[in-house]
């Protein structure tokens, strides 16, 4: 394996385009321009339409979404051209495919006036995609080129490793949850932060409902085009709140067992110190978003920060594998201490 500096450079960038065009599809959501054009792939049977209105942002989603799947076939045939690692360029192959099916989720979201799967799977994948490229970009880091590490199965109970993948899968989830209250329109599902309803566990009685409703209609809350909210609308937005507790909890656990691994574990603290800071502001931008009743700036960064969380919780367990299949090849006289940190 030889360090291509440009090459991961040119990742480093990809996955920065990318999370600049996930933020362009929150712009998108968030002021309701999902079919301000309402064709596809062209734009008003245009390549460039007037960009006025609602077509700023969704055309101006469709150009980001190009370049980053011109960037992405660039770095597929890059990466197989150049790459010696199998397993890594079929990753980048993956990318292709994931940025190839994105745009086609788009254009059947479009076709057909944003289906809430389609939208949900669409919002998904975007997810999926910055987390592949980002890790090409440390797959491709010379840190990670400069190591030799090899495989340990020792047999032990998971801990730092088993926590940080639950982190991931955690945040997923949560991110998940999130498309499904944008794209079912239950961000103001529950008005108020941090109660519901003032309550710690919104009713779902039909009487509570019709005071909910009652209630959004006397502070001018909801459109009226929307017409009264829903069970599983007050359900879907409870959830993405209680979800947000338990990665909350999952990432001071990981921290706290990162900072507490010792030295050996360096490596990992800028990451173990950047999730509480990232995971504060997430969840001050959720309060303001629901409190500034879905602010377009507050919604968007919202969005545009929980794919940070979701891409620093992945990078952070890569090195935790990483730095147990190290310690086990380069330091067999590891320490217990240091030993259970990786295991």
């Amino acid at each position: 394996m030889i360090y291509n500096k440009v090459l991961h450079r040119f990742t480093v960038f990809t996955a920065c385009c990318t999370l600049v065009l996930i933020a362009a599809g929150g712009l998108v959501t968030s002021t309701g321009s999902g079919l301000a054009v309402p064709d596809w792939p062209l734009s008003y049977g245009q390549i460039m339409p007037p960009m006025v209105g609602g077509i700023l942002y969704e055309h101006g989603h469709r150009m980001i979404a190009t370049f980053v799947g011109f960037l992405t076939t660039i770095m597929a045939v890059w990466y197989w051209k150049r790459e010696s690692r199998m397993w890594v360029r079929y990753l980048a192959l993956g990318a292709l495919a994931a940025v190839i099916a994105q745009g086609i989720l788009g254009g059947i979201t479009v076709l057909f006036l944003l289906p809430t799967a389609i939208s949900v799977s669409h919002a998904t994948l975007a997810q999926t995609f910055f987390v592949i490229v980002s890790s090409l970009a440390l797959f491709t880091s010379k840190w990670w080129m400069e190591s030799q590490p090899i495989l340990a199965d020792d047999g032990r109970v998971p801990g730092l490793t088993g926590l940080s993948i639950s982190l991931v899968l955690a945040v997923y989830i949560q991110l998940i949850l999130g498309a499904l209250m944008r794209h079912t329109q239950s961000g103001l599902a529950i008005p108020d932060f941090p109660f519901a309803y003032g309550q710690v566990v919104p009713s779902l009685s039909p009487e509570a409902m019709a005071q909910y409703n009652q209630f959004l209609l006397s502070n001018d809350l909801r459109i009226a085009a929307d017409g009264p909210i829903t069970q599983s609308q007050v359900l879907i937005h409870f959830l993405h709140r209680a979800w947000a507790l338990v990665v909350s909890v999952l990432i001071l656990v990981v921290s706290t067992r990162v900072f507490k691994s010792g030295e050996k574990l360096s490596r990992l603290k800028l990451f173990a110190a950047m999730l509480p800071l990232f995971l504060v502001l997430q969840i001050t931008l959720g309060a303001l978003t629901v409190l500034g009743r879905k602010d377009v700036l507050l919604t968007t960064t919202h969005v545009a920060t929980g794919a940070v969380l979701l891409v620093f919780s992945t990078l952070l367990t890569l090195h935790v594998l990483r730095y147990r299949q190290f310690a086990w090849r380069r330091e067999p006289a590891l320490n217990t201490k240091h030993r259970e940190a990786l295991a």
